[in-house]
């Protein structure tokens, strides 16, 4: 990492007292005093990585026995294993009395205004009554139980019953259309179906009874199917249109209620680190999503350390962070849990009824943590709200952004009109790992544009095309150096490990490439440019599409932009695409300005050959757009799998 004597533009700097009150100082002071700051904290946990990753399991008091090993490397990086020996239940952890917890586990909450407060102890008591309910209908260790469901408790309480036993959680979002879940839950085989009635967004209820039972006849390997109540307190269990030969099909509340589950007792199963926790898919947009499977120690051990020391999280914080049950950032955010703070749920558009929903909420129940993507950053942003002028917000001592790049402009936005003394935790990481590669150091300045540190236990660096470190600002891959907890195990389908290995180890021989085009600041902090798949080459220069955006969306007249490279004369040509902000047209003027801008403030290699505007741009369910499947369309090619976008319809404007 990088030091310079040259003073960086700073939005924000704690002050001496806030920097000791935070966990990570604690952590520092209590594990590794003679590491006077972030950087040589880093540097211990990359080099020792053993005594790292232990120090966490026993600072952040892991319930569960960590065995006598630290470390068990392997031939090749995706085979070292942390803790190898250890025995633990991440619901166990996630459900254990934390001093200093609040009383509320959960917070859940419906775009509708309707709320139900879930006390750890009500918690506890409906996780060991699904338990046991799972367990009576033959759920088994290493089963594999799926949930079709929206942003609420019931969720929640799902996983952590299957986690209590042994069994394997995956989910995705109850907006994803049938054959979307099919080609997910039939790879991993569910023997468990959980589903809602329906869910609610932007105003409208969507019913889910039929696309369920049609969900579940297509999965043979579901036996019981068990149907919770969101938009309705008695779902007509008729309209699934299941026999009952095929899947039994029953209430939550009746599951909760039945005879062997009245007086259940919360047990857990005590299992390896590498055990199965849950499935992960990638997008899927270029062909059938793969499936992720991780570790339950390796994921708790990165959650924890993302949010006790990178995101300042602690016991009797309260968390909202915005996601569905298809992003990992739902897992992540039950993590918390196992950190003593209570989780707000949300389920429904982020801006209905206004635009000052969010921020309504963290008023209301006291968010210290708010979590949001960076395209609801830059839209509200768009729209000219100014919430510290109609929200108090003097809680939230942290406010976390990822999805996608923030702009240097969404940076400033945040401490210009939503709160000047908060710790912006810019972050990036994925799927893959279900976690961070970069993020958060509250005990440093925030500069605009820059995520602050690689995080602890990562040998995150940047490497240019023949595998040297770039840390002088130039692009390249971002990549890690050392092996971590949350690897995944594998992918799905995959029994010799091929795809997995082609997934991340051959660009860069015995190094985790992550798929991201990345440069290194001066400070040792870290510029995401977009993905490095869709890097756009032109003229034989790589150009992150992130560097495009931040400029295009600036000017007023445009809403969002997404932009591929084109084969075009034995070469690539950039084509750029935007969506108009009301009124406006998309005329010389405009286009001459996007030209101009990009020119002076990037480089003429960023400028676009071609500039059309669209109604909409296609994106996943989880929001991110999808510049791959808008390449495919460009050049005549099929789009593999339109199940995994949330508006597909919007491809049909990109033929040129």
């Amino acid at each position: 990492m990088n030091s310079t004597s040259e003073q960086p533009p700073v939005l924000w700097a704690p002050s001496p007292e806030r920097i000791k009150a935070t966990e990570i100082d604690r952590f520092r002071r209590d594990v590794r005093p003679q590491a006077s700051n972030y950087d040589e904290l880093w540097e211990w946990s990359t080099t020792e990585p053993g005594p790292f990753w232990r120090s966490v399991w026993d600072w952040c008091e892991v319930v569960g026995d960590p065995g006598d090993r630290l470390v068990e490397p392997g031939e090749n990086f995706w085979e070292t294993r942390f803790c190898p020996d250890a025995t633990l239940n991440v619901a166990e952890n996630v459900l254990a009395h934390r001093a200093g917890a609040a009383e509320h586990a959960i917070i859940a909450l419906r775009e509708d205004g309707s709320e139900r407060l879930i006390t750890w102890d009500e918690l506890r008591s409906e996780v060991a009554a699904m338990a046991a309910f799972f367990r009576t209908v033959g759920v088994r260790r290493g089963d594999v139980v799926g949930a079709w469901m929206p942003h609420v408790a019931e969720t929640v309480v799902a996983f952590l019953a299957a986690s209590s036993i042994g069994a394997v959680f995956t989910s995705t979002s109850a907006d994803f259309g049938v054959n979307g879940v099919v080609d997910r839950f039939g790879q991993t085989e569910p023997v468990l179906l959980v589903g809602a009635d329906g869910y609610s967004y932007g105003g409208k209820d969507f019913d889910c009874l039929a696309r369920l039972g049609e969900i579940a006849s297509q999965l043979p390997s579901v036996k019981t199917v068990i149907v919770a109540p969101v938009l309705t307190s008695q779902p007509d269990l008729a309209a699934l249109g299941l026999d009952q030969s095929t899947a039994t099909v029953i209430g939550w509340h009746d599951a909760l209620a039945a005879p062997s589950t009245t007086s259940a007792d919360l047990t857990f199963e005590q299992l390896p680190t590498d055990h199965p926790l849950y499935v992960l898919y990638s997008s899927g947009t270029t062909g059938k999503p793969k499936c992720i499977v991780h570790r339950s120690g390796g994921v708790l051990l990165k959650h924890l350390t993302e949010q006790r020391l990178h995101s300042d999280i602690a016991p009797g914080d309260t968390v909202f962070y915005f996601t569905t049950c298809g992003w990992m950032m739902w897992n992540w955010l039950v993590s918390c849990l196992a950190s003593g703070a209570t989780i707000v749920l949300f389920d429904g558009s982020p801006v209905h009824p206004t635009r000052g929903t969010v921020f309504d909420l963290a008023d209301r129940y006291g968010v210290t943590f708010l979590g949001v993507s960076a395209k609801f950053i830059d839209s509200t942003m768009k729209a000219g709200l100014v919430p510290r002028e109609s929200h108090e917000l003097d809680t939230v001592k942290s406010i976390c952004s990822t999805g996608s790049p923030l702009s240097p402009e969404g940076f400033s936005w945040v401490y210009d009109s939503v709160k000047s003394d908060v710790h912006l935790v810019s972050m990036s990481g994925g799927t893959d790992l279900c976690g961070c590669l970069v993020a958060g150091d509250p005990t440093r300045a925030v500069v605009p544009g820059e995520i602050q540190v690689p995080t602890l236990g990562l040998g995150t660096t940047v490497f240019g095309d023949g595998g040297e470190h770039l840390t002088d600002g130039s692009q390249g891959e971002l990549v890690c150096t050392t092996p971590f907890p949350s690897m995944p195990l594998g992918f799905g389908g995959d029994p010799d490990g091929g795809r997995y290995r082609a997934a991340y180890f051959e660009r860069f021989d015995g190094v985790w490439a992550h798929g991201d085009y990345a440069s290194m600041t001066e400070r040792g902090g870290m510029v995401i440019h977009g993905r490095s798949d869709a890097t756009l080459n032109a003229s034989g220069i790589r150009i992150g599409t992130a560097e495009i955006y931040g400029v295009v969306e600036q000017i007023d007249a445009i809403t969002e932009a997404i932009a591929i490279g084109q084969e075009w004369d034995d070469d690539t040509r950039i084509v750029l695409f935007v969506t108009l902000a009301e009124g406006a047209e998309l005329d010389e003027e405009l286009v001459a300005q996007i030209k101009r801008d990009l020119r002076t403030k990037c480089s003429p290699r960023h400028v676009p050959a071609v500039v059309k505007a669209v109604a909409d741009i296609p994106r996943t369910r989880s929001g991110k757009i999808v510049e791959l499947a808008v390449t495919e369309v460009v050049h005549g090619r099929p789009v593999k799998n339109l199940e995994a976008l949330a508006n597909p319809e919007a491809l049909d404007l990109f033929a040129l």
